[in-house]
């Protein structure tokens, strides 16, 4: 009964859970039970909260026992959260040494939202250092393993939260997206990874790396568990002050209507520039291939150009770093995480220094020091300024091709998983990873990334990537759960349900 209740999505089950045939508190134990079983091997959470999960989930069961209506459609489902986002009874690491056991006085509004919609959160899961990362090797607690192979990457920097559900250890999970970290790990896990519109879910309490680019938003196995999850943490709050104060799109009905398969009377734009050189053959073959697909629902294929997507990666190189540098000189050892005194005379300039250097991972001081560069007298104009010009130039792109199509698509990665080890020593070949991500965070756009097939040459997962224009999310939820329907009912059930036992994570 456990490994059934694994397999569920999570619709399934708040159904079984709301109807009574199973018990919040049994669904819960099954995760639990099956986050015992594999989590050695796959390494997805940091952090298992199992008593108060279990205490979340038998309110639920006490609720609907004395026959109050669910608190939310997911009330009792399990979810895995991403440990960038505070939480008040459990440890908020960042996956950084700094802040080794630190446990936050406050909730995140995320945090706070599930909560209160009765969704039980299981622990914390395993990211790169503060978000920084394609790969989640730059974990100070060790790498994440692909549930596909466990010899390959999940994706970063959530490849916690996204490699929890192609293992089977939860059915729903929150990741934050800075420039692709909650869609590449989507990707190359075969899940499905929303980043909403910037501005849609509340920042409050998600520990920044970049303030104008980071966006939580939801992860999941299916289209409309992504959507039910969106609904539940979206909306406007008065906490954050980037928050946009207007009702959350209506993407649950937009993914039901979508399953319907019916894409007649929409224009899907492929952009020019996100694909050839560079890509591995078969991510474009099954690109190519998910494109037949959409016309044959019906779809309009366009192709349009934006032409400064081709200078994303460079701008956004000097953007993030020099918003890392000023929101990482909090961690100054002085009002809270790891303090390392060199000496009993240490001054405070020393204990700083000595504490950075042993709290912070390679990468992150990399663009910490890429930042601080960038923003110094004399490269402020040349560098940073330049960069956010080519920030407005790729926004008037999006709204140029936003012009001639409903949404755009895209692969969502160049490539599929590589081998754990592979780039982590070479940072430019790391940053490729995020060629077509980038540009949605820059523009603030909504986008997400949903299973396209399998490369034929390693048999791991591609992925789609589909954009829309602001506050448009309900368009792209309807066209990524047409395709979705379409792929599962051609090709005899969702694509995670291909992912065999032999790769060192029983299924």
């Amino acid at each position: 009964m456990s490994v059934e209740l694994t397999r569920l999505t999570a619709a399934e089950l708040a159904e079984k859970i709301h109807s009574r045939e199973v018990s919040a508190v049994e669904a819960t134990q099954a995760h639990l039970d099956r986050i015992t079983e594999v989590d050695p091997v796959v390494h997805a959470f940091l952090h298992v909260a199992t008593q108060p999960a279990l205490a979340a989930a038998a309110e639920v069961d006490a609720a609907l026992a004395t026959g109050n209506k669910p608190a939310s459609p997911l009330a009792g489902v399990p979810l895995a959260l991403k440990d960038v986002l505070a939480t008040s009874d459990m440890p908020t690491t960042c996956g950084s040494k700094i802040l080794e056991g630190w446990r936050p006085p406050y909730d995140a509004t995320v945090a706070a939202r599930l909560r209160k919609a009765g969704v039980v959160i299981l622990g914390k899961t395993n990211m790169d250092e503060f978000a920084m990362g394609s790969s989640t090797e730059h974990s100070a607690y060790g790498p994440t393993h692909n549930p596909w192979d466990t010899s390959r990457i999940p994706g970063g920097s959530g490849g916690g939260s996204a490699a929890s559900l192609a293992a089977f250890e939860a059915p729903l999970a929150i990741g934050t997206d800075t420039g692709g970290s909650i869609r590449q790990p989507a990707a190359v896990t075969g899940t499905v990874g929303v980043k909403p519109t910037y501005g849609g879910v509340s920042r409050y309490g998600l520990v920044a790396c970049a303030s104008s680019l980071d966006q939580a938003g939801p992860c999941a196995r299916t289209v409309l568990d992504a959507a039910l999850l969106h609904e539940v943490i979206g909306g406007h709050d008065p906490l954050d002050s980037t928050s946009i104060d207007t009702p959350v799109p209506r993407v649950v009905d937009a993914a039901r209507q979508g399953a319907e398969g019916d894409l007649r009377g929409l224009r899907i734009g492929v952009v020019r520039e996100l694909g050839g050189e560079g890509y591995q053959p078969e991510v474009e073959a099954t690109f190519r291939s998910a494109l037949s697909r959409l016309e044959s629902l019906g779809a309009e294929l366009v192709t349009v150009s934006c032409p400064h997507f081709d200078y994303a990666l460079a701008a956004y190189y000097l953007i993030l770093p020099s918003e890392v540098s000023s929101n990482l000189a909090r961690f100054d050892a002085m009002r809270y995480g790891l303090r390392v005194q060199p000496s009993l005379d240490s001054s405070a300039e020393e204990v700083m220094a000595a504490t950075r250097e042993a709290g912070f991972g390679d990468e992150v001081k990399r663009r910490i020091m890429l930042g601080t560069y960038a923003l110094s007298s004399g490269y402020y104009d040349a560098y940073y300024g330049k960069a956010q010009k080519v920030r407005t130039l790729i926004t008037r792109d999006f709204a140029a091709a936003f012009e001639q199509a409903d949404v755009l698509v895209s692969p969502t990665a160049p490539t599929t998983a590589f081998r754990i080890g592979e780039k982590v020593d070479n940072p430019l070949a790391m940053y490729l990873n995020d060629l077509c991500t980038i540009p949605a965070n820059m523009a603030g756009t909504p986008a997400m990334s949903v299973p396209a097939g399998l490369a034929e040459s390693d048999g791991l997962p591609v992925g789609l990537q589909i954009m829309a224009p602001t506050l448009g999310e309900a368009v792209m939820y309807r066209v990524a759960a047409a395709f979705e329907a379409a792929r599962n009912a051609a090709e005899g059930g969702p694509l995670i349900q291909r992912l065999e036992n032999g790769l060192g994570v029983p299924v």
